[in-house]
């Protein structure tokens, strides 16, 4: 009877040390599981990041090459919202070149009454915009 109560106290010290080395074990898996979906969620968002900078970069450019892309257009055929906004903002001034662009904003080389030159960058509303 003793001997069994000893192989007993071995056999359940042997079973506890077995079931504490796979609690630890199986803690290590799911540290290693965390850190990886941890790094793959890092990694998804700068990706992310990276495509939405690169696609404001690139309608940032395009918005600058339609801005870019004037032609020539005769004085006379400015909206009268544009000429009226000129002679605003710029009591007596001359209207000396105008060019359209594809999104019907207007840029324009003024001589003020004191013959002082500018550039003027409007929409068809005649509002200023911003260079």
């Amino acid at each position: 009877m003793k001997n069994l109560m000893i192989a007993a106290a071995l056999s359940l010290g042997t079973m506890t040390a077995f079931a504490q080395e796979e609690e630890t074990a199986v803690d290590e898996a799911g540290t290693a599981v965390e850190e990886s979906a941890t790094d793959a969620t890092q990694a998804a968002e700068d990706t992310y990041d990276a495509a939405e900078e690169a696609t404001t970069d690139a309608a940032d450019a395009a918005q600058g090459a339609a801005q870019d892309d004037f032609s020539e257009v005769a004085v006379e055929e400015l909206p009268e919202a544009v000429t009226t906004a000129v002679e605003e903002a710029h009591p007596g001034a001359t209207i000396d070149k105008a060019q359209v662009n594809g999104q019907s904003q207007y840029k324009l080389k003024v001589t003020k009454e004191d013959g002082e030159s500018a550039k003027l960058l409007m929409d068809a509303e005649g509002n200023q915009i911003e260079k």
